[in-house]
């Protein structure tokens, strides 16, 4: 493989990691107070509302039951609206932070889930209210949980980055089509599976350091 397309595949490695790690921002920013949201207001829940929840819940349903792909070219002209484009890694970046919150809204939900109710009970009965009890019971206990959960989010959205090449989204999916693909260079195809693979096994070994390191139990 020559020298120059050594440089192509450390620049689409970098354009992959810039549209992750700034739609996981964005996304997590986003979807852990949906998550919040979703878990507390069901029946039983400290900030019971169960139309609001229904409500949420049903969007965020919708939401996750489009194809990204189908997803991508369904807002082209919401993320020409945000970012003046709908192609290169910027604009990819939109259909990718909308993919994720309801993912993550409904992944942090579960992890708040497994959270001992017994916990939330002694917090009520010393007088704590909802938002305390969130921020002191609830996300710290489900911490582990909630990071283990992201680090499958951003797994997934490692694949839909390169899904996103298929429409001049950048990064190694793109590389792979223009290069691997259309002309036929299976070593390019190979070597971007390769980094692909690196690449989800090091965002997985983190991302269980990391739970590890948070779970005190």
């Amino acid at each position: 493989m020559s020298a120059g397309m050594v440089d192509l595949l450390t620049k689409a490695l970098g354009e992959t990691v810039y549209m992750v790690a700034v739609s996981m921002i964005i996304a997590t920013l986003l979807g852990v107070p949906l998550g919040v949201l979703l878990q507390t207001t069901k029946k039983g829940g400290i900030l019971e509302a169960p139309a609001l929840n229904k409500a949420v819940g049903g969007v965020v349903n919708a939401v996750r039951s489009i194809p990204f792909i189908i997803l991508m070219v369904a807002i082209i002209p919401f993320t020409r609206l945000i970012v003046g484009s709908a192609i290169g890694t910027t604009a990819a970046m939109v259909p990718l932070v909308i993919a994720a919150i309801p993912f993550i809204g409904r992944q942090v939900e579960t992890s708040l889930t497994e959270v001992p109710y017994g916990l939330v009970e002694a917090a009520l009965s010393m007088g704590a209210t909802p938002m305390q009890i969130i921020r002191r019971v609830l996300l710290p206990e489900a911490m582990p949980s909630i990071i283990q959960q992201l680090t499958t989010v951003v797994i997934s959205l490692v694949g839909e980055s390169a899904m996103a090449g298929a429409i001049g989204g950048g990064g190694l999916g793109d590389l792979a089509i223009r290069y691997g693909y259309q002309r036929f260079r299976p070593d390019v195809m190979i070597a971007t599976v390769i980094i692909l693979i690196v690449l989800v096994q090091l965002v997985q070994f983190l991302g269980n350091l990391l739970a590890k390191r948070l779970n005190k139990k």
